[in-house]
């Protein structure tokens, strides 16, 4: 009894980490895709581009004046959402808590600008809607957002 304990405890194991590592390899693999769609868009559209530590890349199109946001801050904010093929999904305003942003890339990118200034981020997916997507937004899609931060 205790043989076959050990042995499923060992399958168990075993599968839990083929899984882990799955997903891992995945994970790797879609940042990569992202790394190669996103230095096409840069060199496409003659951009100076900065990358971020967590990977995010972006432009400051227009200075602003005053504080730069924290995560603790409250900001409004219009932007025009689009893909790297430059097909726009949405045009509007937001407002919300930097820290508490809908998408990671958001969080990263909206404390980079300050009142009055004008960002463009170009998110990966994993720092936007990753595997799942999310209403007009499909899977795995690195996004380009234009922020005029108000």
């Amino acid at each position: 009894m205790k043989k076959l304990m050990l042995v499923c405890s060992l399958i168990v194991m075993m599968a839990s980490a083929c899984g882990k590592s799955s997903e891992d390899d995945y994970a790797e693999q879609q940042a990569a895709a992202d790394e190669t769609q996103i230095q096409a868009y840069i060199k496409t559209n003659n951009l100076s581009a900065r990358r971020d530590e967590s990977g995010l890349y972006y432009v400051i199109l227009k200075t602003g004046t005053g504080a730069f946001p924290t995560a603790s801050t409250s900001v409004t904010f219009n932007y025009t959402g689009q893909f790297t093929d430059n097909t726009t999904y949405y045009v509007g305003s937001v407002t919300t808590v930097v820290g508490s942003a809908e998408i990671k890339g958001w969080q990263i990118g909206l404390t980079k600008i300050n009142k009055g200034g004008q960002i463009m981020l170009i998110i990966p997916s994993g720092m936007a809607y990753g595997q799942k997507g999310k209403n007009t937004i499909p899977a795995n899609k690195v996004l380009v957002h234009t922020i005029d931060m108000l």
